[in-house]
């Protein structure tokens, strides 16, 4: 495993777990307890985790890797998840794109499709990284929501974004989350995204939750919303027909790219 994805799965196992052992990284990810304390260290040092003896505990209980260590995991997987999401915009529409890579590559997708020179669509995110992105497009209409931004995600929470928010409305919003589960619904690991999220979810006639196949069957730590909020998933051709057939058993519909 590169050094890279490795980084990405010790977070991603404190986020679920809370804290990691030595031992236990270097029986699942075989590399050497050497490296794998210089890994711990090299995160320590970022403030994306504390060092223990013998291991390392989770920063907070809103952790989030930061998009700089996320960028490149599941590379693949959000790129069919984008395909399949930017399918289902028309020109001339408002769409809402919350934090995230897999958002973020949806907003990639969006800015290559020719079709939209003419009529455009508008763009509202409270991510700043996609909001600079889709910048560089003269055709596309850029709304950022404001608010206070996230180090971790480069996402604007708090009440001004609520402010924006409540006052427009959307034709279709992509919703990136950290888990999703038959029982658990949609979930981030921090509540204030959760908590925008779910009111993009809200103003949107059509709420989408864009989700890789390895978020599929957890649950993190914020409840953004079940079926009733989004009747429609769009995932990626990893996700198996066990996790597809428990998402529609409670009323998700479910693309696959």
């Amino acid at each position: 495993m590169k050094r890279a994805a490795r980084l990405t799965a010790i977070l991603d196992l404190l986020a679920d777990q809370g804290e990691v052992s030595v031992d236990d990284l270097v029986e699942r990810f075989g590399a050497s307890a050497a490296t794998t304390r210089r890994d711990l260290d090299s995160l320590a040092e970022r403030r994306l985790l504390t060092r223990t003896h013998g291991g390392a505990v989770a920063q907070s209980v809103a952790y989030e890797l930061p998009i700089r260590f996320r960028s490149h995991h599941a590379t693949g997987a959000k790129e069919q998840i984008a395909a399949v999401a930017a399918s289902l915009v028309e020109p001339g529409q408002v769409v809402g794109l919350s934090g995230g890579t897999t958002t973020n590559a949806i907003a990639t997708a969006l800015a290559a499709r020719d079709d939209l020179a003419d009529r455009g669509i508008t763009v509202v995110t409270n991510a700043v990284n996609i909001a600079a992105q889709l910048a560089m497009r003269p055709e596309f209409k850029v709304v950022v929501t404001g608010g206070v931004i996230h180090a971790r995600s480069f996402e604007l929470v708090g009440p001004f974004v609520e402010q924006l928010l409540s006052g427009i409305r959307l034709d279709t919003a992509f919703i990136g989350v950290n888990g999703l589960s038959a029982e658990s619904g949609a979930t981030t690991h921090d509540e204030a995204e959760a908590a925008v999220n779910r009111m993009m979810a809200q103003r949107a006639d059509r709420p989408v939750i864009v989700a890789d196949a390895s978020k599929i069957g957890r649950a993190a730590f914020a409840h953004v919303g079940g079926a009733d909020l989004f009747p429609l998933v769009v995932t990626d051709a990893a996700a198996t027909d066990d996790q597809r057939a428990a998402l529609v058993a409670v009323g998700f519909e479910v693309l696959a790219g």
